[in-house]
């Protein structure tokens, strides 16, 4: 048998307004989303799965998903400049040339010299061994291709909504699957 701390700490997924995954919460957050009125159950599979809630006085029956019945104004969110810090992070650490997670330095994939800008699609992690290596010269120049095409990093719920999909990739029986 499970106990309530279990349940409680098992996650929900929150959907916006208009079914965008946004984020996992616990079961503990979503009955209190569910109680005070800001969120309602949502099924998106026949056999979707809850959770009973047990009280004195009532039975909640809290699902794996729920959707938020209104937002307060949508936070905007902006690309963050190109640093160190979060080209790192976006490459997860990782030398995009050879795989190398040490000695790591940013490299800009078009020289500055030949006309390379330092932005988002120009800039990327490169071990220094990769980064000697290739000097002054485009990756097909040195023969060293890019293991994934540097881009600005997504909002965090962009990035979560997609991974989401991508996890769960439902067939209805009509052939499409997402």
């Amino acid at each position: 048998m499970t106990g309530i701390t279990d349940i409680l700490s098992q996650s929900v997924v929150v959907f916006s307004q208009n079914y965008l995954p946004i984020s996992r919460i616990n079961v503990r957050r979503a009955v209190v989303l569910l109680l005070a009125g800001k969120a309602e159950p949502l099924q998106i599979t026949e056999n979707a799965s809850f959770w009973q809630v047990r009280s004195p006085s009532m039975v909640l029956e809290v699902p794996e998903h729920i959707r938020m019945k209104f937002t307060g104004t949508e936070r905007i969110w902006k690309v963050p400049r190109v640093s160190r810090r979060e080209v790192l992070r976006r490459d997860h650490h990782t030398c995009l040339y050879c795989g190398s997670r040490k000695n790591l330095t940013l490299d800009h994939v078009i020289p500055k010299s030949k006309g390379g800008t330092h932005t988002w699609d120009n800039v990327v992690t490169a071990c220094s061994t990769c980064n000697s290596r290739k000097g002054d010269r485009t990756p097909q120049q040195a023969g060293m291709p890019l293991s994934s095409q540097p881009k600005p990093p997504m909002h965090p719920s962009v990035a979560f909504a997609e991974q989401f999909w991508k996890d769960h990739q439902f067939d209805d029986g009509t052939g499409w699957d997402g």
